[in-house]
């Protein structure tokens, strides 16, 4: 491979030489605590990048393997000292991987020509394997599979796989959010809706709910129907050029300068989000702009402790237990863990009970439940034994992903827990504090007013 095409030859020299090898991040990385291999650490994982920035090593099968075995979970740049920027390595290293063609197959060229080039380039296209996902849902067909046996012919991997298809929302978000929301008490901020690509199909109801909780706290909330991809797939997957044609497609839809804040409620997302001025910062028409998008970008738990949460009132609802899953590139990827349980805590009749190891990772990591099921499900099974020693009823996250996994864990297990999304909770106690208000001023049998 040239220089030219080589992503971690031409990165910034300085990003690749930050590391000082002290070994402060092996503790943290989890698959550096399963194997116990160099190799499999973050410290390791360097080496093998600025060798190859060096010219003393070629991209070959086994670095990327290693590098797609990684998380990307960044609890190592938690831990350093020095400030290494390992998100930018981690995904100029996959970028390394894929110009290479060292992994190529037909498979697989074709697999990921389908997913990341065709089907995330255009959410109407993503809408549309929602929906027939959602018939074959609503029609029972996935049921009869299932009842069927027919399934215990296939390969068990590809069992896995079918067990983990998630239940598609009745309505997507277009359907449930209005392009323009007023606050219910005058508008103090304009502020815009991400939708996102797996939240629109599989949790719209979050959706709802942020825009809810958003108008309640002062915030006129524009949603456009047809949105695109954040582009943080193609990024944490080696296609650095798409993730910048869609951060460029985000940016003309939602101008920066025209909102007091662009929110996203999904962690992966909004980790991605807020990087766009590095992703172009060589485009001379986006780099300026980019800048700005940064500083608007607003995960909804930091938002809200911003500008301040209107407390619901307490009602007579009963007390629920709530333990707290920190999804790694909101704790990790954007230095957000006091805010969401500010939030919780203003939630009345919650109990926040805190998890051991709530910042450890649940084995989601975008797709690397499919990819490295083994180590996946080694670290969801860590997860819900520490969910089990809370005997907490609901466990809050957010990030869709970690909600999935941990949903598809629970399940498996024949675990009675609710998984939400601490804006959900929220909006409930609102609906609940709403509802007590409507009660208390209706008319009693017999009365007239």
């Amino acid at each position: 491979m040239s220089p030219v095409n080589s992503p971690l030859k031409n990165l910034d020299y300085s990003v690749v030489q930050q590391c000082m090898h002290c070994g402060l991040c092996l503790p943290t990385c989890p698959t550096y605590d399963t194997t116990q291999l160099e190799r499999n650490s973050p410290r390791g994982r360097i080496s093998l990048m600025r060798a190859i920035a060096d010219g003393k090593l070629e991209a070959t099968r086994t670095f990327a393997e290693e590098m797609y075995y990684c998380l990307g979970c960044l609890a190592c740049m938690t831990a350093c000292p020095a400030g290494v920027n390992y998100a930018e390595l981690f995904e100029n290293a996959r970028a390394e991987a894929e110009q290479s063609g060292v992994l190529d197959s037909p498979f697989r060229r074709a697999l990921r020509g389908f997913t990341l080039n065709w089907l995330f380039m255009d959410l109407g296209r993503l809408q549309w394997l929602g929906a027939a996902i959602r018939f074959y849902q609503t029609l029972g067909l996935q049921r009869l599979l299932r009842w069927s046996g027919l399934l215990n012919l296939l390969p068990r991997r590809l069992r896995d796989l079918e067990s983990m298809t998630p239940t598609v929302q009745p309505h997507f978000s277009a359907d449930l959010i209005a392009p323009n929301t007023p606050a219910l008490r005058g508008g103090r901020y304009r502020v815009a809706m991400l939708t996102g690509c797996a939240q629109d199909l599989i949790f719209s109801d979050v959706n709802r709910d942020t825009v809810e909780v958003l108008a309640r706290n002062g915030c006129d909330v524009v949603t456009p129907p047809e949105q695109h991809c954040c582009g943080s797939l193609h990024a944490h997957n080696g296609e650095l050029d798409l993730a910048r044609r869609l951060a460029r497609k985000q940016i003309d839809q939602f101008p920066p300068d025209a909102f007091d804040a662009i929110i996203s409620n999904a962690a992966g997302c909004g980790s991605h989000l807020k990087h766009y001025a590095t992703l172009l910062e060589h485009d001379p028409l986006y780099r300026d702009r980019a800048v700005q998008w940064d500083r608007k970008l607003k995960d909804i738990h930091e938002w809200l402790a911003e500008i301040g949460i209107d407390a619901p009132a307490r009602t007579n609802a009963p007390e629920q237990t709530v333990a707290y899953h920190e999804a790694c590139h909101l704790c990790h990827g954007q230095k957000i863990t006091a805010q969401p349980r500010q939030l919780l805590s203003a939630i009345p009749n919650l109990k926040l009970k805190e998890m051991a190891e709530s910042n450890w990772c649940c084995g989601s990591a975008g797709i690397y439940n499919l990819i490295q099921p083994e180590m996946a499900d080694e670290l969801l099974d860590r997860k819900l034994k520490h969910v089990r020693a809370t005997q907490a009823e609901t466990l809050a996250t957010g990030n869709p992903g970690c909600m999935l996994q941990i949903q598809n864990g629970a399940r498996r297990e024949n675990l009675n827990l609710r998984v939400a999304h601490p804006v959900t909770l929220l909006a409930e106690a609102y609906r609940r504090e709403a509802t007590a208000n409507t009660n208390a001023t209706a008319p009693k049998p017999g009365e007239t007013r």
